[in-house]
């Protein structure tokens, strides 16, 4: 383990808390710099046509209940 990770732990759950989210904070204002979360076009085309697929055919898709119970038969 980290040593820097072994100071945080020792923090108590509201100081923490702080930390988290002064790391999102700056997460996001780096990300917005570089728009590094950005979609590529090459993704966003794929998920386009996923949701049309979705729309003509709804009933071919899967709930997310189903899903969880498929997942968690396989541990």
């Amino acid at each position: 383990m980290s040593p820097y990770l072994s100071e945080i732990f020792k923090l108590s759950i509201p100081e923490r808390i702080l930390l988290v989210e002064a790391i999102w904070d700056s997460i996001a204002i780096e990300g917005d710099k570089k728009n590094s979360y950005a979609l590529s076009d090459e993704q966003v085309r794929f998920l386009e046509e996923e949701l049309k697929d979705y729309s003509n055919r709804p009933e071919e898709g899967s709930s997310w209940e189903e899903i969880k119970k498929r997942i968690l038969s396989k541990k």
